[in-house]
């Protein structure tokens, strides 16, 4: 399946997907030192987000989870892309500064795709491919 998106920082990258119909607030709920998900509250709760195109409805919280996801990244452990419904300012502005892809404006219905399912995300491009794997 391929779908049209929203831009939000440029990139293209590939990945397994790792869905949450939770937003995330990365402060608190990511460890940066290894992108694990540490809030056991959350749905994703001992998941690692490293590698993974991460779909989740948007961000949440404090604007430190910018910071957070560069953190992430520089540690070799954040997300290969991310696909929000709806992208906020905490969430984009960490894409953008890590050089992440990150696309919004995707249908809801992305949040039912099963984890692990292979996912291409082109920003740049507005182009969102799915294929089961």
């Amino acid at each position: 399946m391929e779908i049209s998106c929203h831009k939000i920082a440029s990139g293209k990258a590939s990945g397994p997907a790792l869905v949450s119909k939770e937003p995330i607030s990365f402060l608190g709920t990511v460890d940066p030192e290894t992108g694990e998900v540490v809030d056991p509250k959350h749905q994703l709760f001992g998941k690692n987000v490293g590698g993974k195109v991460l779909i989740f409805p948007g961000g949440k919280g404090s604007t430190v989870g910018s910071y957070v996801i560069y953190q992430l990244k520089k540690r070799g452990v954040a997300p290969a892309a991310m696909i929000n419904i709806r992208s906020e300012p905490i969430v984009a502005v960490g894409a953008i500064i890590s050089e992440i892809p990150l696309v919004d404006g995707v249908s809801a219905e992305l949040l039912d795709l099963e984890d692990g399912t292979l996912i291409t995300v082109d920003a740049d491009s507005r182009r969102v491919r799915t294929e089961e794997g």
